[in-house]
């Protein structure tokens, strides 16, 4: 479907993967039981952090809400692309797109900021161990994470109304499964000058800063573990912040191969969209694994959530 003149858009329609229909019904099955694991894994780990007291320190505070994040952020998505796959039906009213796209870079705004403020307290844990607990008190902790999820909305608000103040006219297909900034924008028939220059601008602000943080931390936590004598201290030191090391190169290996990365002239659009995909829902299934395999308190607290479940269900 497609609306041209000055006709006004009311919905828009989710490419998605129309052109590979026959993979659609594998892509089903294997994005439903992908999105079931990502709810249980984050889900096992907000229970196991809640309920163990040896947890309730300003690290595991923030890996809650990464938890959070990778439950919400797959869900602003997922669900409507389960939809799209099992009924063909891939339309999505013109509020539902705003929502989307608002909540979508809303949430993927604060997992930036989140990381950045996670490789600040690994550089505080590492550099200065004697005054983490004056340092990263629960109050700067709680200040940390308002201003975390404040700036991810805001930013999100900003990109969200620059984008969808443009004129919509030319056609509604928007070349994506889900609303995004880019292909959103790449409809309009009016100037985008304005929306590209807000993303470059206030994104990069925020993206690069956020970025420089995360990359200036780790490269002191890395200079500060080279001059620990001991292999044993060494080897302490690192697996204080492996954990969050593996979930900072995935996160942003798979952002700049979903959006930086050249489009494949070897494989059609649809298989590119595709990829995209399977690194979009992937991600967030795979940090509650890294943790939990990586963090010895984290594994501890699982065995006791399954050992208490486990003893429920025999009683």
């Amino acid at each position: 479907m497609a609306v041209y003149n000055l006709t006004s858009v009311t919905q828009f329609i989710l490419i998605g993967l129309s052109d590979l229909p026959e993979v659609r019904y594998p892509l089903f099955v294997a994005f439903i039981m992908i999105y079931q694991i990502t709810l249980l894994g984050n889900g096992i780990i907000l229970l196991a952090i809640l309920t163990e007291r040896k947890l309730q320190t300003p690290m595991y505070y923030l890996l809650t809400n990464l938890s959070l994040l990778d439950i919400f952020c797959p869900s602003a998505t997922v669900p409507n692309m389960l939809k799209n796959l099992l009924t063909e039906d891939h339309r999505i009213s013109y509020v539902g797109c705003a929502l989307q796209l608002y909540f979508l870079v809303a949430l993927a705004g604060t997992e930036v900021f989140l990381l950045a403020v996670m490789a600040y307290d690994c550089y505080v844990a590492i550099c200065f161990p004697l005054r983490y607990c004056l340092i990263m008190t629960k109050v700067r902790c709680v200040q940390l994470l308002f201003g975390t999820w404040a700036a991810g909305f805001l930013n999100s608000f900003v990109h969200t109304m620059s984008t969808f103040s443009l004129s919509f006219c030319k056609s509604n297909r928007v070349n994506q499964y889900y609303c995004d900034i880019p292909p959103v924008v790449a409809l309009s028939c009016s100037s985008t000058y304005v929306a590209e220059m807000l993303v470059l601008v206030v994104g990069g602000i925020f993206g690069v800063g956020a970025f420089l943080i995360t990359l200036i931390s780790y490269i002191y936590i890395v200079s500060t573990i080279l001059k620990i004598q001991s292999a044993e201290g060494k080897r302490k030191a690192f697996s204080t912040c492996a954990s969050h090391l593996l979930v900072v190169f995935l996160f942003y290996g798979t952002t700049i191969f979903t959006y930086i990365r050249p489009t494949s002239s070897q494989h059609s659009p649809g298989r590119d969209r595709l990829i995209s995909m399977l690194y979009a829902v992937i991600t967030p299934m795979l940090n509650p694994i890294i943790y939990s395999l990586r963090n010895k308190e984290v594994k501890g607290a699982l065995r006791k959530v399954l050992h208490l479940r486990i003893c429920s269900e025999k009683a």
